[in-house]
């Protein structure tokens, strides 16, 4: 698969990933808090540009949730957050979660934000260009999340583009070097969901490396029946802030019944 978010940015998986990601800032400790990006992509997205209107994955999903009058609250800071940066008009741009993590950061933190590929993290440091408290790097976002900060609250975001047949195996052993380095750390990671053998696969191997406990959150848009397409996806969470089941539960209900079809929602721990 030849990746490029742009093609997908404001789908439905963009807008599981980023209620969650907010509300995941919103519960953060009182201190200084440490985050790393390991693959941030370009940081803002223009729905009007060629690759979104081609796939028209945009439109069925931030287009219908701007528009939808029976959105759960733990999407409305997200609604807010695409609203300001549309200026309160159409919906043209479309933050990734650099930006929105840049625009939640406090005094004292810090966001490492890693893009491998050069013309992409060429776009993601023009859009950070200037904000306090953050850095990016035209790196491998497995290794610095492997590398983070000792002690202190942190917080790592994975969301590879799974071109690789080793990004399963990468994310695990991320998820293994950061709960050894630095115990405290939540880890929030993102995975496609095509086929139920796949994914339960990843949630054992990540229980084998001490990754737990886990919060899992599910988004199957339709039934597993073809595990060639993007079926849904999930949210992994390693040692998980209090009070995100319900909010979770409510985001992925949501988007799963106003834009799936004969989809399941579930939330569940491991570990």
């Amino acid at each position: 698969m030849n990746y490029r978010h742009a093609f997908h940015a404001g789908n439905f998986a963009d807008l599981v990933k980023h209620a969650a990601l907010l509300q995941v800032l919103a519960r953060r400790p009182a201190g200084p808090l440490s985050i790393i990006d390991t693959h941030a992509g370009r940081g803002l997205y223009d729905l009007g540009g060629p690759e979104a209107q081609r796939s028209g994955e945009a439109a069925a999903g931030i287009g219908q949730l701007m528009r939808a009058s029976d959105l759960p609250e733990p999407f409305a800071p997200l609604r807010v957050a695409v609203s300001r940066l549309n200026g309160g008009g159409e919906t043209r741009l479309y933050p990734g979660s650099p930006l929105l993590i840049a625009e939640a950061l406090r005094p004292g933190d810090s966001y490492l934000a890693c893009e491998l590929r050069p013309e992409e993290h060429s776009a993601l440091a023009g859009a950070m260009k200037g904000r306090a408290g953050v850095k990016t790097a035209c790196a491998d976002g497995f290794a610095r999340a492997a590398d983070l900060p000792c002690e202190g609250e942190a917080l790592v975001l994975i969301d590879p583009p799974f071109e690789r047949a080793d990004d399963y195996a990468r994310i695990v052993e991320t998820l293994g070097a950061i709960g050894r380095r630095n115990p405290r750390a939540q880890v929030m990671v993102w995975l496609p969901i095509k086929d139920l053998e796949t994914f339960d696969g990843f949630v054992r191997d990540a229980e084998d490396v001490g990754a737990g406990p886990l919060l899992v959150a599910e988004a199957r848009m339709r039934p597993l029946a073809d595990p060639l397409k993007m079926n849904g996806c999930a949210l992994v969470f390693a040692r998980p802030a209090d009070g995100l089941d319900g909010v979770l539960d409510a985001i992925c209900a949501w988007t799963v019944q106003a834009l799936g079809d004969r989809g399941q929602a579930r939330v569940w721990r491991a570990g």
